[in-house]
C-alpha cells in the first residue's frame, strides 16, 4: 500500500521535523524514499519592471541564496536516510512550491511534508499555504506533519466508512504490521445503529492483525475535536483518516472533518486517498 514516500522539504524546522517523521516511516515500511525542494518563482522572478519607472533590484543573489538552500535541504534528508539505512533520490525544482511538489509526487504512494514551513512565523492561519495547496491539489495520500509532531505510538484510525476511510483502514494495517503498535478505531455517528455498522465494517478490514485493536465512539461534540482528543488520550504518533468524508463535494468547499484535523492536530495526520 505504500512503497514509496516522497518528503518536502524548505529546510525549515517545521520541514525538518516532516523529515525525520518520513525517514522513519520509510525505513519502518522498508519503502523507497525521495525527497523534493522547490526554488520559489514569487521570490526570484517576482521583482520586475511594472510600469512605475522604478528600478528592479538584482535578483542573482538571492536566486542563487535559495539554490544552495534547497540544495542544503536535500542533502540532510539524504544523510538522515543514510543513517537510516536507506538510499534517497532528492530533487531541487523550480516553481510554484505546491505545484511542484504535486507533479513530482505523481508516482508516489505517500506525499509528506510539514505543516509550516519557512514563513511559519509570518502566517495568521493554522495552515501553510504550500501544505494547504499540496493537500487541496494531489491525488495521492498525504501525510501532513505538525511541528513537535513525534512518530511511534498507537495508530488512531478515524473511519466513517467512506472510500477514504477504507484505504485508510488498509493503510493502517500495513502500518501496524509494520511497527507492532496498535490500532485504536475512531467511530462518530449520533445513529448507533450506523456507527454498529461501521464498527463490523472496519473490524473486517483489520481483521488480519496481530496486535491490539481497540474501538472508540461518540455521539456528542464536533468530531474533528474528538479525533484529536481521543488521539492525545492514547498517546498516538499518528492519526489515519479518508481525505474526504462522505459527502466529498460538500467538504471540498465547505471544509471537512479531515481539514479540520489536519488544521489542528498536534499528532501528525495521515490523509488517504
Amino acid at each position: 500500500m505504500i512503497s514509496t514516500i516522497s518528503v518536502a522539504t524548505d529546510g525549515s524546522e517545521g520541514s525538518e521535523v516532516a523529515e525525520a517523521y518520513a525517514v522513519s516511516l520509510a525505513s519502518s515500511l522498508g519503502a523507497g524514499l525521495s525527497a523534493i525542494s522547490v526554488v520559489e518563482e514569487r521570490f526570484t522572478r517576482g521583482h520586475g519592471e511594472d510600469g512605475l519607472s522604478v528600478t528592479p533590484p538584482d535578483l542573482e543573489p538571492l536566486a542563487t541564496y535559495l539554490r544552495s538552500r534547497a540544495d542544503a535541504a536535500i542533502e540532510r534528508v539524504n544523510q538522515r536516510a543514510v543513517a537510516a539505512g536507506l538510499t534517497c533520490r532528492g530533487e531541487t525544482a523550480q516553481g510554484i512550491a505546491d505545484d511542484a511538489i504535486v507533479q513530482s509526487g505523481q508516482n508516489v504512494d505517500l506525499v509528506a511534508l510539514g505543516r509550516n514551513g519557512q514563513h511559519a512565523r509570518f502566517h495568521t492561519g493554522l495552515i501553510g499555504g504550500t501544505a494547504n495547496g499540496v493537500i487541496r491539489k494531489t491525488s495521492r495520500s498525504t501525510l501532513l506533519v505538525p511541528s513537535g509532531a513525534q512518530s511511534g505510538g498507537p495508530i488512531l484510525l478515524a473511519f466513517d466508512a467512506s472510500p477514504g476511510a477504507r484505504i485508510g483502514a488498509q493503510i493502517a494495517v500495513r502500518l501496524a504490521s509494520s511497527t507492532s503498535q496498535e490500532i485504536h478505531v475512531f467511530v462518530d455517528s449520533k445513529d448507533k445503529g450506523r456507527a454498529a455498522a461501521r464498527f463490523e465494517e472496519v473490524r473486517d478490514l483489520v481483521a488480519s492483525l496481530s496486535v491490539p485493536v481497540r474501538e472508540v465512539s461518540s455521539t456528542l461534540g464536533r468530531p474533528d475535536v474528538k479525533i484529536i482528543d481521543s488521539a492525545q488520550e492514547i498517546r498516538a504518533g499518528l492519526i489515519v483518516m479518508g481525505a474526504y468524508g462522505r459527502n466529498r463535494i460538500n467538504e471540498y468547499f465547505l471544509g471537512s472533518n479531515a481539514a479540520a484535523v489536519a488544521r489542528t492536530s498536534p499528532i501528525a495526520v495521515l490523509l488517504a486517498r
